[in-house]
């Protein structure tokens, strides 16, 4: 398993957009993709699991990703939530 701490960098948090976007990607992986947060956790593979969440901007999530392709997914997700999940 490998993990990593990243900041929800855009301006509306994890609202409906950017948790569908956050779910694509990580729908790519055959790993498991799931992040902690101060309160809880969720799958990102879900976008209920995301919206329920509720992470506002400058929120910090630790991504938990563990299976065959792991670093590619952990380097993938990373990178699309510090580039602000296209918005």
């Amino acid at each position: 398993m490998v993990e990593r701490t990243v900041i929800i960098k855009n301006a509306t948090g994890l609202d409906l957009a950017p948790a569908g976007i956050l779910c694509n990607v990580a729908m790519q992986f055959v790993s498991s993709v799931t992040f902690s947060y101060e309160g809880g956790s969720a799958n990102a593979k879900s976008i209920l699991s995301i919206l329920g969440s509720t992470l506002s901007c400058g929120d910090a999530i630790t991504l938990h990703c563990e299976g065959a392709d792991e670093e590619e997914a952990i380097d993938t997700v990373a990178r699309a939530i510090e580039n602000g999940l296209e918005e």
